[in-house]
């Protein structure tokens, strides 16, 4: 569906498996939180959200639905339609019957969601 992205779970520079040791990712520059939604910029200005609005994230898998809140937008170099955020915080989304055909496990790198109830940031303040 047009209103749907693909997100993927990553890791954080300061991250080994789920061992999490600190928050300071470097490589993005992302600092203080994990539960951070990359998006890229173009999609952001298309859903009329700015830098550090919250979304709350719903995954959509053979008609079960998960739903995870409060994530902080952040834009990213990432391709149109896709988004990115930290495993194991977004772990909750993956659904677990969809699993890759060899090695069972769960497809953490393609999860269909969408994004509901944005916050404007400025809101907040």
């Amino acid at each position: 569906p047009e209103d749907h992205f693909v997100l993927m779970t990553i890791r954080s520079h300061d991250q080994y498996n789920t061992t999490i040791y600190g928050l300071h990712d470097r490589y993005r520059g992302v600092h203080g939180n994990r539960r951070v939604l990359f998006m890229n910029a173009l999609d952001m200005t298309e859903y009329g959200l700015k830098t550090r609005d919250i979304v709350d994230i719903t995954s959509h898998f053979q008609g079960t639905r998960r739903h995870s809140k409060q994530w902080i937008v952040v834009p990213y170099e990432i391709p149109r339609r896709n988004l990115a955020a930290y495993f194991p915080e977004a772990n909750e989304l993956v659904p677990l019957e969809s699993t890759a055909d060899i090695s069972n496990t769960p497809t953490s790198k393609w999860i269909e969601v969408t994004l509901n109830n944005p916050v404007d940031s400025s809101e907040e303040e």
